[in-house]
């Protein structure tokens, strides 16, 4: 009988280490997509940004599509099963920047400041309208990553992001994320 309480107990202590680790690892899937995300952006931070001074407008615009993190994002869809990063999801919240910058472009190097903080504040609201209709979208790395984006664009379109929100850049006056 006492084998048979032996036997019970060491299965019961079985069970519960696997139901530990297999919850564990459910709950670090946020966790790990986090590290990521820091780990991103610290290489984002070592990339030289002064560079561009020398290119035509169009071309410094169009060299801030290499710091998109939709990429990333698409993984973390794949590696981590986290489905609001779908195709379409990110798809719709790199159309927003492509739009921008675009738009920025066509009103030129020498566009009024006025009619491109318009674009940043469209673009902005199409990223809060975006967050309220995919849950989970946008949290506190892809907060960083898109403001960083956003600072970036600001840098290439010939304003200074430190001259807005008291310093925080052109995303903090109108984002909700």
């Amino acid at each position: 009988m006492k084998n048979i309480i032996y036997i019970l107990i060491g299965i019961l202590v079985v069970c519960g280490i696997v139901y530990i680790i297999t919850n564990l690892k459910k709950s670090e899937k946020p966790l790990k997509t986090t590290m990521k995300t820091e780990k991103n952006q610290e290489t984002k931070a070592e990339q030289p940004t002064s560079n561009t001074n020398d290119l035509p407008f169009s071309e410094k615009l169009n060299q801030t599509k290499k710091g998109y993190p939709f990429k990333a994002w698409r993984e973390a869809f794949f590696e981590y099963e986290m489905e609001q990063y779908s195709e379409e999801n990110c798809n719709a919240a790199k159309a927003i920047f492509d739009n921008l910058i675009s738009k920025l472009i066509k009103l030129g190097e020498h566009g009024n400041e006025k009619d491109k903080i318009a674009l940043f504040k469209k673009a902005v609201n199409s990223l809060n309208n975006l967050d309220n209709s995919v849950e989970g979208l946008i949290e506190t790395g892809e907060r960083e990553d898109l403001c960083e984006l956003i600072d970036q664009i600001t840098i290439a379109s010939g304003l200074n992001p430190q001259n807005y929100a008291d310093g925080e850049g052109l995303a903090d006056l109108w984002r909700e994320w």
